[in-house]
């Protein structure tokens, strides 16, 4: 503990669904809803003015469109999101050398690292002034937590919310906390919440009452021990600039069970060729590659080969999550695929065909449903196809020779960026019977107009998002 608040945690408001709100104007004040928009889709993020509704992240999209049946459901668009990621983190790194992401849109900063701030008031000078930075760059807000240790300052940052700031002062930290929920602190979850609770245990006052020797006699000497420290607000855990990524990975969930052998193996190709693309993106190659099989039950299964030596080579990670797929039984239908690479790298293995040739197998088995949404917001597999996309990547059975390629099905997510020749950008309303609407704004205009085109219009296309601030187009879209 820091006799200084001066370790900083910021967590952007409902990142996603902000970052759609002000790239489309039409939808600012509404209700918002990122995620999967198939029938086994979850939420991502909500709006505030969708939570008002009592959706959340982690809950299926179907019942979210019960509760919440008139907000904008849209597919998330991960390349924008880690644009604006990217220029959040860029202010982070300016207050000092150890910033420690814990994903897009939430990190942890040492600001006596960075000389920006020793006591109270410069610690506060300094938060406040990296939220009027970040709504300056990016025109969205975030909260900030300020304390002597991460675990303060993160239960800071989230009281907050929404667009806020506190600091919670040394030696006012069992103050702050005894009335708060258990839940509140990490590693607290419903199961531990509900065996305290039984306990007689609801808040974080109860369980620093309780004492160390009752917590580890109900919750294990680890267990106990680590929430009685954070029961009486102790926390050394320094701030740590780089976390090595450990593994690279991506997964489909399918809106109907996957039943034809050959539409799974070519489902397996299209994720292993997504896969060596990320790996390849975060400069790393990777040594054993991993299949994730979820069936028709739920139960999951993993099956994994480790190389001789680390690989970015697409023809190699095909090859093998191939191999991998022979030998899982998919009888009665599939529900998720994944492919991953382990074990990873700075360097790739020259001899290729060698390492493609002799590989060590091994397996594991698991069972159960992943809970909550933190996989799909990192693999961009929430349900639904991430970004307009042409055709399905793969086509069921072999393509006869000199047979023309037929024209792929044009497919429009709600929410994906589109670019029509006349009127300009514009994203997906929705799409169906052979119709797409699109409204034609942009960040920064006025909100737009409704236009609805045949899914097969020449003069549509897929296009990419545009900055939310500073090199905007004005064209045809604003004044549509």
């Amino acid at each position: 503990m820091r006799a200084a608040p001066t370790i900083l945690h910021l967590d952007m408001d409902a990142f996603y669904a902000s970052v759609e709100q002000a790239s489309k104007p039409s939808l600012r004040g509404k209700a918002v809803i990122v995620g999967g928009l198939g029938p086994r889709g979850v939420v991502a993020t909500a709006s505030y003015e969708a939570r008002r509704f009592g959706v959340h992240s982690a809950m299926p999209t179907a019942q979210a469109r019960r509760l919440c049946p008139n907000g904008a459901y849209l597919i998330p668009r991960f390349s924008l999101y880690r644009q604006v990621s990217d220029v959040v983190m860029a202010l982070l790194r300016e207050l000092s050398p150890l910033v420690e992401p814990l994903s897009l849109d939430e990190a942890f900063v040492d600001l006596e690292a960075g000389g920006v701030a020793f006591d109270s008031p410069t610690a506060r000078t300094t938060g406040e002034r990296l939220r009027a930075d970040i709504r300056a760059a990016t025109g969205l807000s975030g909260s900030v937590g300020l304390a002597g240790s991460k675990m303060l300052a993160k239960v800071a940052s989230e009281e907050a919310k929404p667009a806020g700031l506190l600091l919670i002062e040394p030696g006012t930290e069992r103050e702050l906390l005894a009335p708060m929920s258990v839940r509140t602190l990490p590693g607290v979850g419903p199961a531990t919440g509900e065996h305290l609770r039984r306990a007689g245990i609801t808040t974080v006052g109860e369980l620093a009452e309780a004492g160390e020797d009752e917590l580890v006699r109900m919750l294990g000497r680890a267990h106990g021990v680590g929430l009685y420290r954070m029961a009486l607000g102790l926390d050394d855990r320094p701030v740590v600039a780089e976390r090595d990524a450990k593994s690279v990975s991506v997964e489909d969930t399918f809106d109907v069970d996957l039943h034809d052998r050959v539409r799974i193996r070519n489902e397996v190709q299209r994720l292993a060729d997504r896969c060596v693309q990320r790996l390849r993106g975060s400069g790393h190659s990777g040594r054993t590659i991993v299949l994730k099989v979820r069936r028709y039950d739920f139960s999951t299964l993993t099956r994994s080969e480790t190389l001789r030596g680390p690989t970015d080579d697409t023809a190699v990670v095909r090859e093998a999550a191939a191999r991998l797929l022979e030998g899982v039984d998919t009888t009665g239908g599939v529900r998720l695929l994944g492919v991953g690479v382990t074990g990873l790298a700075d360097y790739t293995q020259e001899d290729l065909f060698a390492q493609s040739l002799a590989a060590e197998p091994d397996e594991a088995d698991g069972a159960g449903e992943a809970a909550g949404a933190g996989q799909a917001a990192g693999n961009g597999a929430l349900g639904a196809t991430a970004a307009p996309v042409e055709g399905s990547g793969a086509r069921a059975g072999a393509e006869q020779p000199g047979e023309p390629e037929p024209a792929p099905e044009r497919r429009w997510p709600a929410g994906s960026d589109v670019r029509h020749a006349l009127y300009g950008p514009g994203w997906v309303q929705g799409s169906g019977v052979g119709r797409v609407t699109v409204r034609f704004e942009q960040p920064g205009s006025a909100p737009g107009r409704v236009r609805t085109f045949r899914v097969d219009d020449p003069e549509l296309a897929p296009s990419d998002p545009l900055p939310l601030v500073g090199d905007g187009e004005q064209g045809p879209a604003g004044a549509a």
